[in-house]
């Protein structure tokens, strides 16, 4: 079998051209298939950049470029056909891994991580195309706030996965999430208190009532947390 050869970067990644765009992903694979002897061989892989039709695979050990292999999604158990089309020993630039193409176009078979990542371009490419449009520059404030929250969660929540599947501690990134939600949360304030300002507001409205309550009972935690936080202190200087 001759297949013709294109530069790659190392992570399979290059210009060439390809049917749709590569996503980074983290997804924990299983890579089948038959050795030259006819001897089933297993080897652990790790997805990092891929489509609905195929995609870059991390692994040490490999097929030669042209094998038919089973790839089993060990987060979803999916599994798929695909097959090699190129390697390290077979294109140039292609080092660390291994370049496939599934035998039929399969996105979901990617898991979530690729969903996230397409959505989170697509809303990128939207917010680029409504700055071309004649929209109020305060909706389109508000919507550059609410892509920037999605991708910091986007990118937040990855990192806990990885740490997940590598049996880390994910206090600190849970943490990390809370903050940013305290800063979205102050900042919401203020927009409400501008909202309120410029007579946008319905007093009548059931959500003033609400948004009172729940800041009332806030301000209560508050309270209740800084108590802690000093008898905490004080504790701990006492015993030095």
């Amino acid at each position: 079998m001759t297949i013709k050869k294109r530069p790659m970067t190392p992570d399979g990644t290059s210009a060439e051209r390809r049917k749709s765009r590569r996503f980074p992903v983290v997804v924990p694979i299983e890579v089948s298939w038959r050795g030259k002897d006819g001897i089933a061989v297993k080897e652990g892989a790790v997805a990092r950049q891929v489509n609905a039709n195929g995609g870059f695979l991390k692994m040490s050990s490999y097929p030669a470029l042209g094998s038919r292999v089973t790839l089993a999604n060990f987060l979803s158990a999916q599994t798929a056909e695909a097959r090699v089309l190129a390697a390290p020993d077979s294109r140039q630039g292609v080092a660390n891994g291994i370049v496939v193409e599934l035998t039929a176009p399969n996105e979901s078979f990617w898991g979530v991580d690729l969903q996230v990542n397409k959505t989170a371009v697509e809303l990128q490419n939207l917010e680029k195309a409504l700055r071309c449009e004649d929209i109020d520059l305060h909706l389109m404030r508000e919507y550059g706030d609410a892509v920037d929250h999605i991708r910091t969660t986007t990118e937040t929540l990855q990192r806990l996965r990885k740490c997940q599947l590598g049996g880390s501690d994910t206090g600190e990134l849970l943490s990390v999430l809370a903050t940013d939600r305290i800063r979205r949360a102050s900042n919401l304030c203020l927009e409400v208190i501008a909202d309120l300002d410029a007579g946008r507001v319905r007093q009548e409205s059931e959500s003033i009532d609400e948004l009172q309550r729940a800041i009332q009972h806030l301000q209560q935690r508050l309270r209740q947390s800084g108590k802690t936080q000093a008898t905490v202190r004080l504790n701990a200087s006492s015993e030095e």
